[in-house]
Protein backbone atom coordinates (compact mmCIF):
# COMPACT_ATOMS: atom_id res chain seq x y z
CA UNK A 1 0.00 0.00 0.00
CA UNK A 2 2.93 2.68 0.54
CA UNK A 3 3.81 3.01 -2.99
CA UNK A 4 0.27 3.49 -3.72
CA UNK A 5 -0.12 6.17 -1.64
CA UNK A 6 3.20 7.81 -2.02
CA UNK A 7 1.57 7.76 -5.68
CA UNK A 8 -1.32 9.53 -4.64
CA UNK A 9 0.98 12.30 -2.60
CA UNK A 10 3.04 12.66 -6.27
CA UNK A 11 -0.09 13.07 -8.03
CA UNK A 12 -2.17 15.97 -5.95
CA UNK A 13 1.40 17.74 -5.70
CA UNK A 14 0.79 18.39 -9.96
CA UNK A 15 -2.14 20.71 -9.36
CA UNK A 16 -0.65 22.08 -6.11
CA UNK A 17 2.90 22.91 -7.91
CA UNK A 18 1.01 24.39 -11.04
CA UNK A 19 -1.03 26.72 -8.84
CA UNK A 20 2.32 27.55 -6.65
CA UNK A 21 4.08 28.31 -9.87
CA UNK A 22 1.63 30.41 -12.07
CA UNK A 23 0.52 32.27 -8.94
CA UNK A 24 1.25 35.63 -11.27
CA UNK A 25 -0.44 34.71 -13.76
CA UNK A 26 -4.11 34.67 -11.69
CA UNK A 27 -2.40 37.50 -9.79
CA UNK A 28 -2.90 39.46 -13.37
CA UNK A 29 -6.07 37.91 -14.12
CA UNK A 30 -7.56 39.11 -10.82
CA UNK A 31 -6.59 42.76 -10.95
CA UNK A 32 -7.40 43.09 -14.71
CA UNK A 33 -11.09 42.15 -13.28
CA UNK A 34 -10.90 44.05 -10.56
CA UNK A 35 -9.55 47.39 -12.52
CA UNK A 36 -12.67 47.23 -14.95
CA UNK A 37 -15.53 46.32 -12.59
CA UNK A 38 -18.82 45.84 -14.69
CA UNK A 39 -21.91 45.26 -13.71
CA UNK A 40 -24.16 42.13 -14.30
CA UNK A 41 -24.69 40.75 -17.38
CA UNK A 42 -22.72 43.65 -18.75
CA UNK A 43 -19.14 41.65 -17.85
CA UNK A 44 -17.73 41.41 -21.52
CA UNK A 45 -14.59 41.70 -20.60
CA UNK A 46 -14.40 40.22 -17.40
CA UNK A 47 -15.88 36.85 -19.21
CA UNK A 48 -13.68 37.15 -21.51
CA UNK A 49 -10.73 37.05 -20.06
CA UNK A 50 -11.47 34.39 -18.11
CA UNK A 51 -12.83 32.20 -21.38
CA UNK A 52 -9.85 33.28 -22.94
CA UNK A 53 -7.69 31.49 -20.01
CA UNK A 54 -9.47 28.54 -20.39
CA UNK A 55 -9.45 28.04 -24.32
CA UNK A 56 -5.39 28.60 -23.87
CA UNK A 57 -5.52 25.91 -21.49
CA UNK A 58 -7.05 23.09 -23.33
CA UNK A 59 -11.03 23.63 -22.65
CA UNK A 60 -13.81 23.80 -25.06
CA UNK A 61 -15.95 26.87 -24.38
CA UNK A 62 -19.42 27.86 -25.31
CA UNK A 63 -20.66 31.21 -24.44
CA UNK A 64 -23.62 33.07 -24.72
CA UNK A 65 -25.66 30.07 -22.56
CA UNK A 66 -29.25 30.43 -21.78
CA UNK A 67 -29.55 33.69 -23.39
CA UNK A 68 -27.29 36.01 -21.29
CA UNK A 69 -23.90 36.75 -23.61
CA UNK A 70 -21.46 36.90 -20.90
CA UNK A 71 -22.65 33.51 -19.40
CA UNK A 72 -20.25 30.52 -20.88
CA UNK A 73 -19.31 26.86 -20.20
CA UNK A 74 -16.28 25.67 -20.01
CA UNK A 75 -15.23 21.50 -20.37
CA UNK A 76 -12.30 19.54 -20.05
CA UNK A 77 -12.08 15.52 -20.14
CA UNK A 78 -14.49 12.92 -20.46
CA UNK A 79 -16.88 10.47 -18.81
CA UNK A 80 -17.74 10.38 -15.09
CA UNK A 81 -18.01 11.99 -12.88
CA UNK A 82 -18.73 14.99 -13.60
CA UNK A 83 -17.70 17.86 -11.82
CA UNK A 84 -18.89 21.69 -12.27
CA UNK A 85 -17.32 24.90 -10.69
CA UNK A 86 -19.37 28.17 -10.48
CA UNK A 87 -17.26 31.26 -11.39
CA UNK A 88 -18.28 34.78 -10.57
CA UNK A 89 -17.08 38.29 -12.06
CA UNK A 90 -20.24 40.88 -11.98
CA UNK A 91 -19.00 44.18 -9.85
CA UNK A 92 -21.80 46.44 -7.58
CA UNK A 93 -22.43 49.62 -8.60
CA UNK A 94 -21.44 52.91 -6.69
CA UNK A 95 -18.57 50.97 -4.74
CA UNK A 96 -15.47 52.43 -6.15
CA UNK A 97 -12.44 52.11 -4.40
CA UNK A 98 -8.32 52.56 -4.41
CA UNK A 99 -5.56 49.49 -3.11
CA UNK A 100 -5.53 51.82 0.47
CA UNK A 101 -6.68 51.10 3.84
CA UNK A 102 -8.76 54.38 3.76
CA UNK A 103 -11.67 55.54 2.02
CA UNK A 104 -10.36 56.81 -1.75
CA UNK A 105 -12.73 55.97 -4.80
CA UNK A 106 -10.77 55.00 -7.80
CA UNK A 107 -13.52 56.93 -9.89
CA UNK A 108 -16.29 58.70 -8.34
CA UNK A 109 -19.63 57.09 -8.15
CA UNK A 110 -17.86 54.31 -9.66
CA UNK A 111 -18.63 50.78 -9.98
CA UNK A 112 -15.91 48.45 -7.35
CA UNK A 113 -15.71 44.51 -6.47
CA UNK A 114 -17.40 44.93 -3.25
CA UNK A 115 -18.15 41.32 -3.51
CA UNK A 116 -14.78 39.94 -4.13
CA UNK A 117 -16.60 38.39 -7.25
CA UNK A 118 -12.87 39.26 -9.47
CA UNK A 119 -11.43 36.51 -7.17
CA UNK A 120 -14.30 34.90 -7.16
CA UNK A 121 -14.36 33.42 -10.76
CA UNK A 122 -10.29 33.79 -11.10
CA UNK A 123 -9.86 31.29 -8.31
CA UNK A 124 -12.75 29.08 -10.14
CA UNK A 125 -11.02 28.98 -13.35
CA UNK A 126 -7.57 28.41 -11.76
CA UNK A 127 -9.00 25.65 -10.02
CA UNK A 128 -10.20 24.10 -12.94
CA UNK A 129 -7.09 24.46 -14.71
CA UNK A 130 -5.19 22.82 -12.09
CA UNK A 131 -7.78 19.71 -12.21
CA UNK A 132 -7.35 19.42 -15.90
CA UNK A 133 -3.17 19.25 -14.94
CA UNK A 134 -4.24 16.00 -13.31
CA UNK A 135 -6.25 14.52 -15.27
CA UNK A 136 -3.66 14.96 -18.22
CA UNK A 137 -1.19 13.57 -15.89
CA UNK A 138 -3.06 10.52 -14.40
CA UNK A 139 -5.05 10.14 -17.61
CA UNK A 140 -7.98 9.45 -15.02
CA UNK A 141 -11.27 9.44 -16.03
CA UNK A 142 -13.36 12.55 -15.57
CA UNK A 143 -15.36 16.00 -16.65
CA UNK A 144 -14.82 19.41 -14.94
CA UNK A 145 -17.23 22.20 -15.91
CA UNK A 146 -16.36 25.79 -14.92
CA UNK A 147 -19.95 27.63 -15.38
CA UNK A 148 -19.07 31.70 -15.98
CA UNK A 149 -22.31 32.70 -14.33
CA UNK A 150 -23.04 36.58 -14.63
CA UNK A 151 -24.71 38.90 -13.11
CA UNK A 152 -24.97 36.88 -9.13
CA UNK A 153 -25.78 40.18 -7.49
CA UNK A 154 -29.64 40.77 -8.28
CA UNK A 155 -29.70 38.99 -11.93
CA UNK A 156 -29.30 35.59 -11.34
CA UNK A 157 -27.52 34.32 -14.00
CA UNK A 158 -27.52 30.59 -12.42
CA UNK A 159 -30.84 30.43 -12.49
CA UNK A 160 -31.08 30.60 -15.99
CA UNK A 161 -28.89 28.03 -16.19
CA UNK A 162 -30.55 25.29 -14.08
CA UNK A 163 -33.88 26.50 -15.65
CA UNK A 164 -32.54 25.85 -18.77
CA UNK A 165 -30.84 22.24 -18.26
CA UNK A 166 -27.08 23.46 -18.20
CA UNK A 167 -26.51 21.34 -15.13
CA UNK A 168 -28.00 17.69 -16.14
CA UNK A 169 -25.42 14.87 -16.15
CA UNK A 170 -22.87 17.15 -14.00
CA UNK A 171 -22.80 15.02 -10.52
CA UNK A 172 -21.30 17.29 -8.15
CA UNK A 173 -20.98 21.42 -7.95
CA UNK A 174 -18.23 22.75 -5.89
CA UNK A 175 -18.86 26.71 -4.92
CA UNK A 176 -16.53 28.97 -2.93
CA UNK A 177 -17.03 32.85 -1.74
CA UNK A 178 -14.73 35.67 -0.58
CA UNK A 179 -15.12 35.79 2.97
CA UNK A 180 -13.20 37.16 6.16
CA UNK A 181 -12.33 33.69 6.97
CA UNK A 182 -11.68 30.06 6.34
CA UNK A 183 -14.71 28.26 6.53
CA UNK A 184 -17.10 25.63 4.94
CA UNK A 185 -20.77 27.02 4.24
CA UNK A 186 -23.24 24.91 6.43
CA UNK A 187 -25.90 27.68 6.49
CA UNK A 188 -29.40 27.61 3.86
CA UNK A 189 -28.77 31.51 3.57
CA UNK A 190 -32.42 33.22 2.46
CA UNK A 191 -34.51 32.46 -0.60
CA UNK A 192 -35.21 36.07 -2.39
CA UNK A 193 -37.54 37.67 -4.45
CA UNK A 194 -36.65 40.59 -6.11
CA UNK A 195 -39.50 42.64 -7.34
CA UNK A 196 -39.97 45.58 -9.52
CA UNK A 197 -43.56 47.61 -8.38
CA UNK A 198 -44.23 50.35 -11.16
CA UNK A 199 -47.47 53.10 -10.30
CA UNK A 200 -48.69 55.01 -13.11
CA UNK A 201 -51.04 57.60 -12.45
CA UNK A 202 -51.54 60.95 -14.27
CA UNK A 203 -49.41 64.26 -14.65
CA UNK A 204 -50.40 67.79 -13.84
CA UNK A 205 -49.45 71.10 -12.70
CA UNK A 206 -48.51 70.30 -9.03
CA UNK A 207 -49.71 74.20 -7.81
CA UNK A 208 -51.96 75.05 -10.91
CA UNK A 209 -54.57 71.99 -11.41
CA UNK A 210 -53.31 69.20 -8.87
CA UNK A 211 -56.82 67.76 -8.46
CA UNK A 212 -56.21 67.06 -12.25
CA UNK A 213 -53.51 64.31 -11.32
CA UNK A 214 -53.00 61.22 -9.87
CA UNK A 215 -49.35 60.61 -8.74
CA UNK A 216 -47.71 57.61 -8.87
CA UNK A 217 -45.26 58.90 -6.01
CA UNK A 218 -48.76 58.45 -3.98
CA UNK A 219 -48.95 55.05 -4.70
CA UNK A 220 -45.15 54.49 -4.34
CA UNK A 221 -45.15 55.97 -0.66
CA UNK A 222 -48.29 54.59 0.75
CA UNK A 223 -47.20 51.20 -0.34
CA UNK A 224 -44.15 51.55 1.14
CA UNK A 225 -46.33 52.80 4.35
CA UNK A 226 -48.36 49.65 4.13
CA UNK A 227 -45.13 47.24 3.93
CA UNK A 228 -43.68 48.57 6.76
CA UNK A 229 -46.54 48.57 8.86
CA UNK A 230 -46.90 45.19 7.82
CA UNK A 231 -43.13 43.88 9.60
CA UNK A 232 -44.66 43.34 12.99
CA UNK A 233 -46.81 40.25 11.75
CA UNK A 234 -44.43 38.73 9.52
CA UNK A 235 -41.85 35.49 10.41
CA UNK A 236 -39.05 36.82 12.37
CA UNK A 237 -36.63 35.33 9.68
CA UNK A 238 -37.76 37.64 6.75
CA UNK A 239 -36.39 40.55 5.56
CA UNK A 240 -37.83 43.18 3.59
CA UNK A 241 -35.97 46.30 2.33
CA UNK A 242 -36.36 48.73 -0.66
CA UNK A 243 -35.22 51.66 -2.70
CA UNK A 244 -37.34 54.23 -4.90
CA UNK A 245 -35.18 53.93 -7.93
CA UNK A 246 -37.62 56.47 -10.34
CA UNK A 247 -40.16 59.11 -7.97
CA UNK A 248 -40.84 61.12 -10.37
CA UNK A 249 -39.50 64.14 -12.50
CA UNK A 250 -39.62 67.69 -10.64
CA UNK A 251 -41.93 68.88 -7.90
CA UNK A 252 -43.88 70.98 -9.75
CA UNK A 253 -45.05 67.69 -12.33
CA UNK A 254 -47.40 65.73 -10.37
CA UNK A 255 -45.18 61.89 -11.13
CA UNK A 256 -47.34 60.48 -13.74
CA UNK A 257 -44.91 57.13 -13.01
CA UNK A 258 -42.94 56.20 -9.79
CA UNK A 259 -41.08 52.56 -9.22
CA UNK A 260 -39.72 50.93 -5.88
CA UNK A 261 -37.91 48.27 -5.95
CA UNK A 262 -37.96 45.76 -3.35
CA UNK A 263 -35.81 42.53 -1.84
CA UNK A 264 -38.22 39.84 0.15
CA UNK A 265 -36.41 37.41 1.89
CA UNK A 266 -37.33 34.34 4.12
CA UNK A 267 -34.96 30.86 4.63
CA UNK A 268 -37.79 28.85 3.22
CA UNK A 269 -39.19 29.41 -0.11
CA UNK A 270 -42.60 28.62 -0.06
CA UNK A 271 -42.95 31.19 3.27
CA UNK A 272 -40.90 33.62 1.18
CA UNK A 273 -43.94 33.46 -1.90
CA UNK A 274 -46.30 33.99 0.86
CA UNK A 275 -44.57 37.37 1.15
CA UNK A 276 -44.58 38.31 -2.05
CA UNK A 277 -48.28 37.38 -2.16
CA UNK A 278 -49.03 40.00 0.54
CA UNK A 279 -46.76 42.51 -0.65
CA UNK A 280 -48.81 41.93 -3.71
CA UNK A 281 -51.72 42.59 -2.35
CA UNK A 282 -50.94 45.68 -0.26
CA UNK A 283 -49.48 47.17 -3.71
CA UNK A 284 -52.98 46.84 -5.46
CA UNK A 285 -54.73 48.17 -1.92
CA UNK A 286 -52.14 51.22 -2.59
CA UNK A 287 -52.68 51.62 -5.80
CA UNK A 288 -56.52 51.60 -5.30
CA UNK A 289 -56.26 54.21 -2.53
CA UNK A 290 -54.36 56.95 -4.50
CA UNK A 291 -56.53 55.76 -7.89
CA UNK A 292 -53.29 54.82 -9.37
CA UNK A 293 -52.22 51.20 -11.23
CA UNK A 294 -49.27 49.22 -10.38
CA UNK A 295 -47.46 46.78 -12.59
CA UNK A 296 -44.88 43.93 -11.34
CA UNK A 297 -42.13 42.87 -12.57
CA UNK A 298 -40.46 39.86 -11.16
CA UNK A 299 -36.49 40.52 -11.81
CA UNK A 300 -34.96 37.58 -9.98
CA UNK A 301 -35.53 34.58 -7.70
CA UNK A 302 -33.55 32.59 -6.01
CA UNK A 303 -34.02 29.15 -3.69
CA UNK A 304 -32.44 28.90 -0.26
CA UNK A 305 -29.48 26.58 -0.41
CA UNK A 306 -29.49 22.75 0.27
CA UNK A 307 -26.41 21.39 2.31
CA UNK A 308 -24.81 18.03 2.21
CA UNK A 309 -22.91 17.06 4.85
CA UNK A 310 -20.89 14.39 2.73
CA UNK A 311 -19.69 16.72 0.35
CA UNK A 312 -18.79 19.36 3.23
CA UNK A 313 -16.85 17.24 5.41
CA UNK A 314 -14.85 16.38 2.29
CA UNK A 315 -14.15 20.11 1.81
CA UNK A 316 -13.39 20.34 5.29
CA UNK A 317 -10.67 17.70 5.24
CA UNK A 318 -8.98 19.55 2.18
CA UNK A 319 -9.29 23.36 3.32
CA UNK A 320 -7.55 22.04 6.45
CA UNK A 321 -4.89 20.36 4.06
CA UNK A 322 -4.15 23.80 2.36
CA UNK A 323 -4.58 26.09 5.13
CA UNK A 324 -5.38 29.55 5.83
CA UNK A 325 -3.77 33.09 4.31
CA UNK A 326 -0.51 33.95 5.53
CA UNK A 327 0.41 37.80 5.25
CA UNK A 328 3.87 39.08 4.78
CA UNK A 329 4.73 42.65 6.03
CA UNK A 330 3.27 44.53 3.63
CA UNK A 331 -0.30 43.36 3.65
CA UNK A 332 -0.15 42.85 7.31
CA UNK A 333 0.50 47.03 7.74
CA UNK A 334 -2.25 47.02 5.34
CA UNK A 335 -4.69 44.77 6.96
CA UNK A 336 -3.68 46.20 10.34
CA UNK A 337 -4.98 50.03 9.12
CA UNK A 338 -7.84 48.43 7.70
CA UNK A 339 -8.83 46.51 11.50
CA UNK A 340 -8.01 49.13 12.97
CA UNK A 341 -10.69 51.39 11.20
CA UNK A 342 -12.95 48.90 11.41
CA UNK A 343 -12.67 49.07 15.45
CA UNK A 344 -11.33 45.58 15.87
CA UNK A 345 -8.31 44.58 17.83
CA UNK A 346 -5.43 43.77 16.23
CA UNK A 347 -5.34 40.27 17.11
CA UNK A 348 -8.49 39.74 15.54
CA UNK A 349 -6.28 39.50 12.04
CA UNK A 350 -5.33 35.87 13.63
CA UNK A 351 -8.49 34.50 12.21
CA UNK A 352 -6.94 34.70 8.16
CA UNK A 353 -4.23 31.64 9.09
CA UNK A 354 -6.64 29.94 10.64
CA UNK A 355 -9.48 27.11 9.48
CA UNK A 356 -12.94 27.31 11.25
CA UNK A 357 -14.06 23.64 12.32
CA UNK A 358 -16.78 22.01 10.44
CA UNK A 359 -20.16 24.25 11.97
CA UNK A 360 -23.30 22.31 12.81
CA UNK A 361 -26.21 22.57 10.42
CA UNK A 362 -28.97 25.36 11.91
CA UNK A 363 -31.77 27.06 10.42
CA UNK A 364 -30.97 30.69 8.97
CA UNK A 365 -32.16 33.50 10.83
CA UNK A 366 -31.92 36.08 7.95
CA UNK A 367 -29.03 36.95 6.16
CA UNK A 368 -28.17 37.36 2.47
CA UNK A 369 -29.01 35.36 -0.62
CA UNK A 370 -27.30 33.48 -3.42
CA UNK A 371 -28.54 32.04 -6.66
CA UNK A 372 -26.43 29.09 -5.67
CA UNK A 373 -29.54 28.32 -3.90
CA UNK A 374 -30.92 27.13 -7.28
CA UNK A 375 -27.95 25.04 -8.25
CA UNK A 376 -28.22 23.01 -5.14
CA UNK A 377 -31.86 22.00 -5.24
CA UNK A 378 -30.61 19.84 -8.75
CA UNK A 379 -27.05 18.79 -8.11
CA UNK A 380 -25.19 18.38 -4.88
CA UNK A 381 -23.45 21.53 -3.73
CA UNK A 382 -20.77 22.70 -1.47
CA UNK A 383 -19.67 26.24 -0.98
CA UNK A 384 -16.80 27.20 1.72
CA UNK A 385 -15.27 30.68 1.55
CA UNK A 386 -11.79 31.81 2.11
CA UNK A 387 -10.13 35.00 4.19
CA UNK A 388 -10.08 37.20 1.17
CA UNK A 389 -10.86 40.22 3.15
CA UNK A 390 -9.83 41.75 6.09
CA UNK A 391 -11.98 40.68 9.72
CA UNK A 392 -14.53 43.12 10.70
CA UNK A 393 -15.00 44.27 6.98
CA UNK A 394 -18.96 44.46 6.32
CA UNK A 395 -20.18 42.65 3.31
CA UNK A 396 -20.49 44.92 0.48
CA UNK A 397 -17.96 47.48 1.16
CA UNK A 398 -14.87 49.95 0.20
CA UNK A 399 -13.03 47.57 2.49
CA UNK A 400 -13.97 44.20 0.60
CA UNK A 401 -13.03 46.66 -2.60
CA UNK A 402 -9.10 47.43 -1.20
CA UNK A 403 -8.62 44.43 0.06
CA UNK A 404 -9.84 41.84 -3.20
CA UNK A 405 -6.99 43.84 -5.41
CA UNK A 406 -4.39 43.23 -3.76
CA UNK A 407 -2.19 40.26 -3.35
CA UNK A 408 -4.15 39.20 -0.17
CA UNK A 409 -7.06 38.56 -2.73
CA UNK A 410 -4.29 36.34 -4.91
CA UNK A 411 -3.36 34.28 -2.11
CA UNK A 412 -6.86 33.66 -0.73
CA UNK A 413 -7.75 32.55 -4.67
CA UNK A 414 -4.73 30.30 -4.68
CA UNK A 415 -6.17 28.29 -1.84
CA UNK A 416 -9.47 28.03 -2.80
CA UNK A 417 -8.11 26.49 -6.31
CA UNK A 418 -6.12 24.26 -4.64
CA UNK A 419 -9.31 23.01 -2.22
CA UNK A 420 -10.99 22.83 -5.26
CA UNK A 421 -8.09 20.33 -7.14
CA UNK A 422 -8.37 18.56 -4.08
CA UNK A 423 -11.66 17.93 -3.52
CA UNK A 424 -11.88 16.78 -7.46
CA UNK A 425 -8.90 14.33 -6.63
CA UNK A 426 -10.92 12.52 -3.82
CA UNK A 427 -14.18 12.29 -5.93
CA UNK A 428 -12.76 11.43 -8.93
CA UNK A 429 -10.47 8.38 -7.23
CA UNK A 430 -13.27 7.43 -4.56
CA UNK A 431 -16.26 6.28 -6.25
CA UNK A 432 -18.00 5.45 -3.06
CA UNK A 433 -17.83 9.14 -1.44
CA UNK A 434 -19.77 10.07 -4.88
CA UNK A 435 -22.34 7.81 -4.37
CA UNK A 436 -22.66 8.92 -0.76
CA UNK A 437 -22.88 12.20 -1.47
CA UNK A 438 -26.02 11.79 -3.96
CA UNK A 439 -27.67 9.18 -1.67
CA UNK A 440 -27.69 11.75 1.23
CA UNK A 441 -28.79 14.88 -1.92
CA UNK A 442 -32.03 12.42 -2.84
CA UNK A 443 -32.41 12.37 1.20
CA UNK A 444 -32.92 15.86 1.82
CA UNK A 445 -34.41 16.92 -1.43
CA UNK A 446 -37.38 14.22 -1.08
CA UNK A 447 -38.82 11.74 -3.64
CA UNK A 448 -41.17 14.41 -4.67
CA UNK A 449 -39.27 17.17 -5.26
CA UNK A 450 -39.95 19.27 -8.87
CA UNK A 451 -37.75 22.02 -9.55
CA UNK A 452 -39.87 25.08 -10.68
CA UNK A 453 -37.72 28.41 -10.75
CA UNK A 454 -39.04 31.57 -9.05
CA UNK A 455 -38.45 33.48 -12.48
CA UNK A 456 -41.31 31.66 -14.13
CA UNK A 457 -41.06 32.01 -17.53
CA UNK A 458 -39.37 35.16 -17.26
CA UNK A 459 -36.05 36.07 -20.04
CA UNK A 460 -32.99 37.03 -18.59
CA UNK A 461 -33.07 41.22 -17.11
CA UNK A 462 -30.33 42.03 -19.38
CA UNK A 463 -31.24 45.76 -18.75
CA UNK A 464 -30.95 45.23 -14.85
CA UNK A 465 -28.24 47.52 -14.66
CA UNK A 466 -28.37 50.06 -17.06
Amino acid sequence: MFPAILLGQQQAAVPLNYLDNEFTTYDRIQKAIWSAPELGFLETQSSGLLQEHLRSEGFTVETGQAGMPTAFVATYGSGAPVIGLLAEFDALPGISQDTVPYRKPVEADGDGHACGHNVFGTASVAGAVAIKKWLAETGHQGTVKVYGTPAEEGGGGKVYLVRDGFFEGVDIVLDWHPSTRNAVNMTTGTAIQMVDYTFRGKAAHAAASPDKGRSALDGVEAFNYMVNMLREHIPTASRIHYVITNGGEAPNIVPEVATVSYYIRHPNREVLQDLTKWLGEAAAGAAQGTQTTVETEIVAGFYERLPNRALAEVVQKNLESVGGIHYDTRERAFAEEIVKGNGLPITALDEVARVQPLADEKPSQGGGSSDVGDVSWNVPTVSFGTATFVPGSPGHSWQNVAAGGTTIGTKSLINTAKVFALTAIDLYTKPTLVEEVKKEFDSRRGAGFKYESLLGDRTPALDYRK
